[in-house]
């Protein structure tokens, strides 16, 4: 079901809601897959407001809006690497990732890619093989010195 979902390039301005609404995410959507430990070190370091920006300045940013409320947003670096790709926890199942990964792809055929890469969390996994991307490996990342898994995965386009 989708909802009036309008989809736009992210401005600098949408730096603080772009971070909660990643934070309020993983916290509540991934804890069935990852442990309170892991979840705050998962998060630790986009607790930075100027990585944030960071991101908004350097990467493709694609924003979710239903009405005046981000509801899902998504980043492509380097043109082919799917980097940040989240959607509320009340707006789940609702279409919105595909509308995202959908104009992802477009924008990564317009840059002439070939392939779409990215590091998927467990929570994530099953969406991303629907969608037609193929496990390359699973992988152990260590942040704040807590180990999480996650899957490098590409698709063809």
């Amino acid at each position: 079901m989708e909802r009036n979902i309008v989809l736009r390039k992210g401005k600098i301005e949408d730096a603080v809601e772009l971070q909660k609404l990643f934070i309020e995410t993983i916290s509540t959507v991934c804890a069935a897959d990852y442990n309170s430990l892991q979840i705050e070190a998962w998060i630790a370091n986009r607790k930075d407001k100027k990585l944030w920006q960071e991101t908004l300045q350097n990467e493709f940013v694609l924003v979710a809006q239903q009405q005046n409320e981000i509801v899902g947003f998504a980043t492509l670096k380097q043109g082919s690497y799917l980097n940040l790709f989240y959607v509320h926890r009340n707006y789940q199942r609702q279409g919105i990732a595909k509308q995202l990964l959908a104009n992802i792809e477009e924008e990564v055929r317009r840059l002439k890619e070939k392939t779409i890469t990215a590091d998927v969390s467990k929570t994530a996994k099953a969406f991303f093989e629907q969608a037609g991307f193929s496990l390359l490996q699973e992988q152990t990342v260590t942040r704040k010195g807590v180990d999480l898994t996650n899957y490098k995965m590409m698709k063809l386009l």
